[in-house]
């Protein structure tokens, strides 16, 4: 599986520490975690509304299986997140959380509080939250008896995501173009949405948008 990491400006400082931890755990289950910031308060800034609209474009596009994100509650980027056709995210807190939400939801996006209840001993909670969310392959029900209409309301979701939301090309060529390009013209997103991407409407779009 291939993980997409995205941090928000209010809580960019913190990219290295939540990548280092997230790399550590997913790698030990064979997947692949790609940054793409932000890296610092130098780096081109990204809101949580922008988070939402990159999970959106690489989960619809291809070029991410699973989407890591958060700002200061994990509110926000939950919302954007979910905004967008083909993207579940939940908001995770503590292990518990991560573990149920694979299971029973079997999301391909978790939004994380990066600053709210960030304090000693936050780096032992997300190794924790990582842990529970990629150590059993998602969607395997919890409690294990109620599997089956777990799995029916995920399928029956993902057919009223179909209906109430518009094709992610269509939210492109219709989205504030300034916007679109202020989210994508940076190294970190060219480097790894053109080397995974699948979508080739999408990359011929984003081709456009940023000149190419």
């Amino acid at each position: 599986m291939r993980i997409a990491l995205i941090n928000e400006n209010s809580q960019a400082a913190k990219n290295e520490l939540i990548y280092n931890t997230l790399n550590k755990v997913a790698t030990k289950y064979g997947h692949v975690v790609d940054n793409y910031g932000m890296f610092g308060a130098d780096d081109k800034p990204l809101t949580y509304v922008q988070n939402g609209l990159l999970a959106g474009i690489l989960i619809n596009s291809g070029a991410a299986d699973f989407i890591v994100t958060g700002c200061g509650t994990g509110g926000g980027a939950m919302l954007a997140c979910n905004s967008f056709p083909k993207v579940l995210c939940g908001l995770i807190v503590e292990p518990s959380d991560a573990y149920l939400f694979g299971q029973i939801n079997d999301g391909n996006a978790i939004s994380m509080p990066y600053a709210k209840g960030f304090g000693w001993g936050a780096e032992l909670n997300l190794e924790n939250v990582y842990e529970n969310l990629f150590k059993a392959p998602f969607g395997g029900g919890y409690p294990k008896e109620r599997v089956v209409p777990e799995q029916r309301n995920k399928k029956i979701l993902d057919g009223v995501k179909e209906i109430t939301h518009t094709p992610m090309i269509d939210i492109l060529k219709k989205i504030d173009r300034d916007f679109l390009l202020e989210t994508i013209d940076r190294d970190s997103f060219k480097k790894y949405f053109f080397q995974n991407a699948k979508d080739k409407e999408i990359v011929s779009f984003i081709k456009e948008v940023l000149g190419m």
